[in-house]
């Protein structure tokens, strides 16, 4: 199926991580133009390379999205010397497992900054040029800790929630431009972060990972970790033209993890 994206250009955050990274390849394999962003600039430069092997048109971004003056910058000189942003994947790191009481307010601030308030500025920044074209995608990667509250995942269950509500928003004010705003919601998807906090658990309740493991898998109706690629191509769909007249959704990929209707 021709997914009527070729030559638009991606942001896509997070792009060297586990999903980014799967979601980037994804795109330029439809004929997307992608800038791969990430702090970790060799994480970026990683995915690039996997692109350009495949035949795909790809840059790399390095830069930390809690720093929104930097982000200005980044983006001018990214319209200018490569391509205009058609299509946006908002992904940020998760913060550290913990509970939502007696954490400090530096802490509340910090993770705001960059979970939140990071991804509403960066997406305000691009909105006028998608606008003008008279198109644009804004998917945003959230967590199923938005449905179901993740235990011990406080911080992340609060901060990602927030933009549930933004996002539900941002579609209703920019639909008549012919943009859509949408949220992604993955389960156990077989990344780093999950390996951690797989990891994280069993340390702190004094069992072996794969018992932890073993036990998440089996809540899993699927009876497996999602696959990246997987969630990628969800995504993709997300970003495409045949997605037009979906706005102001939210997408579980999670193999029927999330009991709630």
């Amino acid at each position: 199926m021709d997914l009527g994206i070729i030559g638009r250009g991606a942001l896509v955050l997070g792009g060297g991580g586990g999903l980014g990274s799967e979601i980037a390849k994804s795109l330029a394999r439809e004929g997307v133009k992608v800038a791969v962003a990430d702090l970790v600039e060799a994480a970026a430069d990683s995915t690039v390379a996997a692109i350009l092997q495949e035949g795909g048109e790809a840059t790399a971004v390095s830069w930390d999205l809690a720093d929104h003056v930097a982000m200005e910058s980044t983006i001018d000189e990214l319209e200018a010397s490569h391509w205009p942003v058609d299509i946006l994947v908002n992904i940020t790191g998760g913060p550290p497992p913990s509970s939502v009481v007696e954490q400090s307010e530096e802490l509340w601030k910090e993770q705001f900054n960059g979970m939140v308030l990071s991804v509403i500025r960066l997406t305000d920044r691009l909105l006028p040029g998608m606008k003008a074209r008279g198109w644009g995608r804004i998917i945003t990667s959230t967590s199923s800790g938005i449905v179901t509250p993740i235990p011990n995942l406080g911080l992340s269950n609060a901060l990602r929630s927030a933009l549930v509500g933004w996002s539900k928003t941002l579609a209703r004010e920019v639909g008549e431009y012919g943009i859509t705003s949408n949220l992604v919601i993955p389960g156990r998807v077989a990344t780093r972060r999950i390996v951690f906090l797989d990891e994280a658990k069993a340390k702190r309740e004094g069992r072996p990972v794969e018992d932890v493991t073993k036990e998440s898998v089996a809540s899993i109706p699927v009876g497996r970790y999602g696959k990246p690629e997987e969630y990628a191509a969800a995504v993709t769909f997300l970003a495409s033209a045949h997605a037009s007249y979906i706005t102001g959704t939210s997408l579980r990929i999670d193999g029927g993890l999330i009991p709630s209707v």
